[in-house]
């Protein structure tokens, strides 16, 4: 499916170009300075190391733009340039729908 034509989240950000040292509770502190995060996560594989990736939760979307706000194009973090936009709402899955 093209990814251009996936919804927008209205809550949440995607974030890459984590530092791979990056937990979910320091994302949520960084993420957190000036807005509450409802949540965080950085995705990891298998063998629970950082894919250098994750995503914040907030209650709103003023919140989450808000936040957006904060993080401009090539912020760093920890000597990393970050990359921060609003995240994808998930693909619904074939055959998934009413389970």
């Amino acid at each position: 499916t093209d990814p251009s034509t996936r919804a927008l989240s209205s809550t949440a950000l995607f974030v890459a170009n984590l530092p791979f040292s990056v937990t979910d509770e320091e994302l949520a502190k960084i993420f957190s300075e000036k807005v509450p995060v409802v949540s965080a996560h950085v995705v990891k594989k298998r063998n629970d190391k950082s894919k250098g990736f994750g995503f914040v939760e907030y209650a709103s979307q003023e919140h989450q733009l808000a936040a957006l706000a904060e993080f401009p194009e090539g912020k760093l973090l920890q000597e990393r340039p970050i990359h921060v936009k609003i995240a994808m709402l998930p693909q619904p899955t074939p055959g998934k729908a009413g389970q």
